[in-house]
């Protein structure tokens, strides 16, 4: 667990998974000689010493005004998943939620920055065979333009994913669909971030002078600040996602702005900044 001050807003990771990966799974374009180009300053956080990619799959809870709002839900115990290292997880996520400080049952908001397979999984949980809402007094916030999307994709390769993780929160009325540019609180509000899904947000945080941005999966890991045009493989519309990556990185790079990935691994926060013609993440 990592906790971060932002302003009167408080920050807390609850990580379900962490660990190297192929870079392939996420880039087809990221050879081990590019990687190592950028070895300087990804290791020893970012890129271990095969030239693996070191990611992570995470949850942030926001402490805003009094509301706890828990920023996607990782990939989910029980769940069906084509991916065979996500498939059926037993893990103890939500114990880790509770020994934060986070029991499940005072969440009072759940926000999805898009609707992919390892963002909604605790979502909901498995009770009596039957998916129920793992955070039965909270609102569910879903994009309008994510949800009219996905809901009408016929197969999903990674699974039943909104089938067993997010049209059960729409059946219980728990979901809201809200617009890109929703506010949660007066510290807290999306920054519609479109092309890796076509309603993909992200959060930003701005309190008591403060600033801060949770990215989701506009960036999947830190070498895309000094290569914003590489391909995610799981972009919706690759080029969106290169023009959305370009702007965010110029946006705020050079500021005093702590920027979360939500993959990237510990420690997970730090600030863009220019990097010869592109940029770099310095944590």
């Amino acid at each position: 667990m990592h906790r971060w001050q932002i302003g009167d807003v408080t920050i807390t990771r609850v990580v379900e998974v962490e660990g190297p990966m192929p870079a392939a799974f996420l880039f087809t374009e990221a050879t081990r000689d590019r990687l190592e180009a950028h070895a300087h300053w990804l290791r020893p956080h970012f890129l271990d010493g095969d030239s693996f990619l070191i990611g992570s799959i995470h949850a942030f809870v926001i402490e805003s005004s009094g509301r706890r709002i828990v920023v996607d839900t990782c990939v989910g115990n029980d769940k069906r998943r084509a991916n065979p290292h996500w498939n059926n997880l037993q893990g103890p996520f939500l114990r880790d939620l509770a020994a934060a400080g986070f029991p499940r049952e005072s969440i009072d908001t759940v926000l999805c920055t898009h609707l992919h397979v390892d963002h909604v999984g605790w979502n909901t949980m498995l009770v009596d065979g039957r998916w129920q809402p793992t955070f039965p007094r909270a609102r569910y916030l879903f994009s309008r333009a994510e949800w009219e999307y996905w809901r009408q994709i016929p197969d999903n390769r990674d699974g039943d994913v909104i089938g067993d993780s997010v049209r059960p929160i729409l059946d219980a009325g728990l979901a809201d669909l809200i617009e890109p540019h929703h506010r949660i609180t007066d510290e807290v509000g999306l920054e519609p971030t479109p092309g890796h899904t076509p309603g993909h947000a992200s959060v930003h945080i701005e309190s008591a002078g403060a600033e801060a941005v949770i990215t989701g999966d506009l960036m999947h890991h830190p070498v895309q600040c000094a290569e914003p045009d590489w391909r995610n493989n799981f972009d919706v519309d690759p080029d969106a996602a290169r023009r959305t990556r370009r702007q965010f990185l110029a946006r705020y790079c050079d500021r005093p702005v702590l920027i979360f990935g939500t993959h990237f691994a510990t420690p997970t926060a730090g600030r863009i900044v220019r990097g010869g013609e592109t940029w770099r993440f310095e944590v």
